[in-house]
């Protein structure tokens, strides 16, 4: 997911994406462990993209 595509989400929106990518990326983390993913790089741009909406999250909040 882009920034670009994340300024344009609502909070509420936001507060949900965090909440999917977490769960998805936990749900990669324990598959790689059980048998080693084909391209392991996606966990990276998963914690990347989380990252990304935890800091949109964080400016809004500081805005309010």
């Amino acid at each position: 997911m882009k920034q670009a595509e994340i300024t344009q989400l609502s909070d509420q929106d936001v507060k949900d994406s965090i909440a999917n990518f977490s769960e998805q990326l936990a749900k990669m983390k324990l598959a790689h462990k059980v048998a080693p993913m084909e391209n392991p790089i996606q966990i990276r741009n998963m914690r990347k993209t989380i990252a990304r909406l935890k800091t949109e999250l964080t400016k809004r909040e500081a805005q309010a």
